[in-house]
C-alpha cells in the first residue's frame, strides 16, 4: 500500500518502519526532524497525505489531531483509509471520523496498548472504532504493526475502549503497589507474597507481567530502575481523559478518580515524572499512614 504516517516519534517511529519493512511505501512527517529506515520524509503533513491509501497518525493530543485532520482530510482521496492511532479523548475522535466521512474517507480511530515495546517488536494491541469496511482495509496493517485488532464497534469506540482499560490498569496498579508496602510492614517477604496473589484472586496483569517489586515475578521496569516502559505521565493523561469521559457520560467512576489524582501528585508534586507507573511502588515504601 501507499502509506502516509503523521507522528514519528517514540511509537510512530518504529510502527512505520515495520510497515516499511513489510515492503509498503511509506512516506511520513513529524514537526521534529527525525530519520526513519525505509520512510521517505515530506515536508508537510498534507503532502505525507497526499494520494494516500492509508494515512495513519499517532499524535499527542486531541486538539493536534484535529488540527492534522484540518490539514490532511483534503488532500486525501475518496475511499482512503483515515487511520488515527493516537490516545485522544472520545470526542475529537468522533469530530475527526465525521469530518473524513463527510470527505468521502473511511476514518478509523485504534489508539495502541503494549507501549515502546510492542512499537519496536510489532506486537501492538489495536482498539478500533470505524465502519467494517474501513477495518477490513487496514486490518493486513495492523496485522505487521500488532499481535491483535479489536474491532469495537463505530467510531469513538476504539478510544473508549483505550480509556476503560488503562482506567483499570491504574487502579490496579496502585493497590498492587499498596499491597507490597503493606507486606513489607506486616513481615511478608515479598515472593512469597507474589507467589500466592499470582495464583489466586489477588491476579491482575499489574501482579503477573508486570511487577513493581524488583526481582519478583517476570523481568519489568522495576527491574530497571523504574525507567520508563509505560511512562507515569502518560498513565496520568489516560486517567484524566478517563474522567472527561466519565464527566460526559455523567459516568460514577470514584476508584478512577482517586486514581487519576493520586497520579497527579506523584507525576506534578512528586518524583513520578519521567518514571514508569510502576514506580508508586517506592513512593508507598516510604509512606505513613498519615
Amino acid at each position: 500500500m501507499q502509506i502516509g504516517f503523521i507522528g514519528l516519534g517514540n511509537m510512530g517511529g518504529p510502527m512505520s518502519a515495520n510497515l516499511a519493512e513489510a515492503g509498503h511505501a511509506v512516506t511520513g512527517f513529524d514537526t521534529a526532524d527525525v530519520e526513519i529506515e525505509g520512510v521517505t520524509r515530506a515536508a508537510s503533513a498534507a503532502e505525507a497525505a497526499a494520494g494516500r491509501d492509508v494515512v495513519i497518525t499517532m499524535l499527542p493530543n486531541g486538539a493536534i489531531l484535529r488540527a492534522v485532520a484540518e490539514d490532511v482530510i483534503p488532500a486525501m482521496h475518496i475511499g482512503s483509509v483515515f487511520l488515527d492511532c493516537s490516545t485522544v479523548d472520545v470526542e475529537s475522535a468522533r469530530s475527526v471520523a465525521d469530518a473524513a466521512e463527510k470527505a468521502g474517507l473511511l476514518p478509523l480511530d485504534a489508539p495502541v496498548s503494549g507501549g515502546i515495546g510492542g512499537a519496536q517488536g510489532g506486537t501492538l494491541t489495536f482498539m478500533v472504532g470505524g465502519s467494517d469496511a474501513a477495518f477490513a482495509k487496514a486490518k493486513p496493517l495492523f496485522d505487521i504493526m500488532g499481535q491483535k485488532a479489536v474491532h469495537c464497534g463505530p467510531s469513538g469506540n476504539g478510544q473508549a475502549a483505550k480509556i476503560c482499560n488503562n482506567m483499570i490498569l491504574g487502579a490496579t496498579m496502585i493497590v498492587t503497589c499498596e499491597a507490597f508496602a503493606l507486606a513489607d510492614k506486616l513481615g511478608l517477604d515479598r515472593q512469597a507474597m507474589f507467589d500466592v496473589v499470582s495464583t489466586s484472586s489477588g491476579y491482575s496483569w499489574s501482579m503477573n507481567a508486570y511487577c513493581p517489586a524488583p526481582g519478583i515475578g517476570p523481568q519489568s521496569p522495576a527491574d530497571n530502575g523504574y525507567k520508563p516502559g509505560f511512562a507515569a505521565d502518560l498513565m496520568l493523561k489516560d486517567l484524566r481523559l478517563s474522567q472527561q469521559a466519565a464527566e460526559t457520560a455523567d459516568a460514577d467512576t470514584p476508584m478512577g478518580q482517586a486514581a487519576m489524582e493520586l497520579y497527579a501528585r506523584f507525576v506534578e508534586q512528586e518524583d513520578g515524572a519521567g518514571r514508569d507507573f510502576s514506580a508508586m511502588l517506592p513512593r508507598f515504601e516510604k509512606r505513613g499512614r498519615g
